[in-house]
């Protein structure tokens, strides 16, 4: 019997009927093991090492790490992944860092620190390459800061230093750089970019989310890596995303400071209120300790020598596809990558659809992740090599080299031009989700489960629209997507 108020079993149900539920739930996504899913996942490819950070985290499941003195373990734990993530990129052990939920709350953080810094700065700017991330333009929102974004080298697609100094002005709290960015896997020139930040008196912060624990590693195995990390002069703040190429469950970030000054202003305390005393290192408050756990054991079961051999296998993975994809006609590598990431651009008299050869690739196992054209920079399929990516690099290249000929076999695909002018004439702020839903069949959005699968449509629509429309119907179409009348 179920409950009419909240739907929910009036007894309790057995643990095996939910697992086996979960399985059912989770058939259709995308596999997280094995590198098919180039994007999203991160696999060691070792059980014995996702086995033991499975059993840390769940030691840790109850653990709040609200309050420290009430749970020392939290504060053992965190000083060791700090201090390791800080020895590896430039720092030691009197480093500050704060072990963060993700890339983006580090990010948030590390912006929040720069502003609560310069207090007397009424209306703060942080200055970023427009390759920067997206989490930049969200602590932006959130923080109220206006994000500036400076134009890239249009060939390598790093930062331009003499244009990232030009772009800072009196209002100027933060300037980033990226190491490496995600979207074509390049480092930026932190050290030029730092430099010129040090000058005017500016904190440098270097988004390391995605290389930081990766670009260490592949420099031994004797990839040319650029300077990016704390050892850099003028370089104040670094974030690194352990849950990425540290092989962590989710999530799991660590913000280093160069100061002790800057961590305390990312810090929230408040005492003005009849409850306990609350003092926050993280925008969460109440946080489960199984992060920081995994994350700890996933460090302590792989090892250095783990690193190391996970670092050369996406290495020679990463360079397999290079080579492989630049002989397949009308595809190329966008720049020269300095991690293991790739963005997969079309070239030539007769381009191929990207968003067609997604969806191909896709059905023939081997998920690329669109990545749209934006002020110049054109669009790509992005791919991340992992420890475990070496394995598949040959299948994936005969799934591209097939993916294509059938793309080029079925012909261009018309532009969305009605679409793009009803949409154009909609006012999204007037529509609820009922109404919003009812009108995507005619744009060719598809909520259903087996749509996702093909998303050429979504993807070759969402390119042509201005960058102000794209953001209107991707966070109309969220809305409509977890709206509970389209469930039932």
């Amino acid at each position: 019997m179920t409950d009419r108020q909240t739907g929910l079993p009036d007894a309790g149900r057995p643990a095996e009927d939910l697992l086996a539920e979960l399985r059912a739930l989770t058939a259709a996504d995308l596999p997280t093991r094995g590198g098919r899913t180039t994007a999203y996942t991160y696999d060691a490819g070792r059980p014995e090492v996702r086995a033991a950070a499975e059993g840390a985290y769940l030691a840790m499941l109850e653990v709040n790490g609200l309050d420290p003195t009430a749970f020392p373990s939290i504060v053992a734990l965190e000083r060791q992944v700090v201090g390791a993530v800080a020895a590896r990129l430039g720092g030691d052990e009197r480093t500050p860092g704060i072990f963060t939920s993700g890339g983006t709350e580090s990010i948030l953080l590390a912006v929040k620190a720069a502003r609560d810094a310069r207090p007397e700065v009424a209306e703060p700017e942080i200055v970023v390459p427009a390759t920067a991330h997206a989490a930049f333009f969200k602590a932006g929102t959130y923080l109220k800061v206006k994000v500036v974004a400076v134009p890239v080298d249009p060939e390598t697609f790093r930062a331009v230093p003499a244009a990232m100094a030009a772009a800072c002005t009196e209002r100027t709290v933060l300037v980033v750089a990226s190491a490496p960015s995600y979207a074509h896997g390049v480092v930026d020139p932190v050290a030029a970019i730092a430099a010129a930040a040090a000058e005017r008196g500016l904190p440098c912060h270097v988004d390391a989310c995605v290389g930081g624990w990766l670009l260490p590693w592949l420099a031994e195995a004797g990839a040319e890596v650029p300077p990016f990390d704390l050892s850099v002069p003028g370089v104040t703040s670094l974030s690194c995303d352990l849950h990425k190429f540290g092989y962590a469950p989710k999530g799991a970030s660590v913000l280093l400071f160069r100061d002790q000054p800057m961590r305390l202003a990312a810090y929230f305390a408040c005492a003005q209120w009849p409850g306990y005393p609350v003092v926050n290192s993280t925008v969460q408050s109440s946080k489960g300790a199984g992060p920081l756990a995994g994350a700890w054991a996933t460090l302590q079961a792989l090892g250095a020598d783990g690193y190391r051999e996970l670092g050369r296998a996406a290495l020679d993975a990463t360079r397999r596809l290079v080579a492989g994809v630049g002989a397949v006609d009308g595809l190329r590598v966008l720049g020269t990558p300095d991690a293991t990431l790739v963005a997969i651009g079309t070239e030539g008299d007769d381009p191929v659809d990207l968003w067609e050869l997604a969806d191909e690739s896709r059905a023939r196992g081997f998920f690329l992740q669109p990545q749209l054209s934006v002020d110049g920079l054109p669009a790509s399929l992005h791919v991340t090599l992992t420890g475990v990516s070496g394995h598949g690099v040959d299948a994936l290249l005969d799934a591209l080299r097939e993916s294509v000929a059938a793309v080029r076999a079925r012909g261009p695909v018309a532009p969305p031009t009605e679409i793009l002018a009803l949409l154009d004439g909609l006012d999204f702020t007037t529509l609820d989700d009922a109404t919003f839903a009812a009108l995507l069949p005619a744009t060719g959005l598809d909520l259903s489960p087996e749509a996702a699968t093909r998303m050429a449509g979504v993807n070759r629509l969402l390119n042509a629209l201005p960058p102000h429309l794209r953001d209107q119907l991707a966070t109309r179409f969220l809305s409509a997507l977890y709206s509970p009348y389209l469930g039932k």
